[in-house]
């Protein structure tokens, strides 16, 4: 059994991480979006940037933070030792 103080330093350092992958994910979708007149005036391969974001961008950008939560959680729960066995 896992003490409350350690628990607790789990769900802190789990929070934090969350909350800095949500703030990346919402600026990847949707201030882009917001910026989108802007940013067409840069053009990655021959397409506004915007479009590249769209349509390629925050895909890449989802796909990396998923393996990256992954992973970063993978560690947290070796750290507490709360990770399954494998």
């Amino acid at each position: 059994m896992i003490d409350k103080q350690t628990l607790e330093g789990y769900w802190r350092e789990t929070r934090k991480n969350m909350i800095i992958i949500l703030v990346i994910w919402f600026v990847a979708a949707y201030v882009t979006a917001f910026f989108g007149a802007e940013l067409n005036k840069i053009t990655i391969g021959g397409f506004p940037l915007a479009y590249y974001f769209g349509a390629q961008g925050s895909l890449i950008i989802f796909v990396i933070l998923n393996f990256y939560n992954s992973r970063y959680q993978d560690n947290l729960d070796k750290k507490y030792g709360v990770a399954e066995e494998e």
